[in-house]
């Protein structure tokens, strides 16, 4: 009862720092690129690059046929990008409060704030490249359908499970510097394991039961049954009920490990 009494108060303070925390968004973007002569540019060329190569490589080099009927480029975009929107946020709220300790021994300062700046700024380059995505769509004569609306249930079941991650790896990190390493190796892993580049078809029936345990791939699924497969969220109902349970036991215990840790954090640094 305690975790959920948190939200409201979290909420409150969210609202409360809602011009503090769209300023620190916009100068973490800044901050990251700084010195470089594209600046934030850099934030949406790195990952339009990266669909470019995967584009060239499978479609061009390797020839890659369409997959279920439809072109591999709409099919590839619409899994990698929510994929790159949770790595980065993930990855880079990781180290959120160890690159910042002046603030963390501010007594004033809300630290909790920390990883959810580098969720919104992640959010920001994940937003151009949903117009990218729909951009990509209606080029290749897609129509937009009335399943677009699901679009934002989709990105808010990833923030939740991303914030809940964010809150729990940047604590954790201060006492276990290891983590850092290993966020890397399970993003990695993660990557390859999700059905970015493969098609769950692709794999024996018996094992997609395993596969689905996987949280990111409701996700990546979500945002394909959105623009290609037009599913509603809700005629899997039992896939639904397991994701939300998994994303808010995460972001319950990231909000009550952040918690219980953050009295220690400037002892630490």
């Amino acid at each position: 009862m305690k975790r959920i009494a948190n939200i409201p108060r979290l909420l409150q303070a969210l609202f409360q720092n809602r011009r503090l925390l769209w300023q620190m968004i916009k100068q973490d973007g800044k901050n990251r690129y700084l010195g470089s002569y594209l600046g934030m540019l850099w934030a949406f060329v790195q990952p339009t690059v990266t669909i470019l190569i995967f584009w060239f490589v499978f479609e061009v080099g390797f020839k890659a046929v369409p997959v279920e009927g439809v072109p591999f480029i709409l099919w590839l975009v619409a899994g990698i990008i929510p994929w790159f929107f949770m790595a980065d946020a993930v990855s880079n709220a990781t180290t959120c409060i160890l690159e910042s300790p002046f603030l963390v021994k501010k007594v004033v300062f809300r630290v909790e704030l920390l990883p959810l700046v580098k969720v919104g700024s992640a959010m920001l380059v994940h937003s151009f490249f949903l117009l990218l995505m729909l951009a990509l769509f209606t080029g290749y004569g897609v129509a937009p359908t009335v399943y677009y609306l699901q679009l934002p249930y989709y990105v808010l079941a990833s923030l939740v499970l991303t914030l809940g991650l964010s809150w729990l790896t940047s604590s954790l990190v201060l006492f276990l510097r290891d983590i850092g390493q290993i966020v890397g190796m399970v993003l990695q892993f993660g990557f390859w394991m999700t059905p970015i580049f493969w098609s769950l078809s692709m794999v024996p029936e018996s094992y997609h039961f395993i596969l689905k345990l996987n949280p990111a791939f409701y996700i990546i699924e979500g945002y394909r049954n959105t623009m290609i497969y037009h599913v509603w969220f809700w005629e899997d109902g039992l896939l639904s009920v397991y994701y939300w349970a998994v994303a808010l036991a995460v972001l319950f215990a990231g909000m009550e490990v952040f918690r219980r840790l953050r009295p220690h954090f400037a002892d630490v640094l």
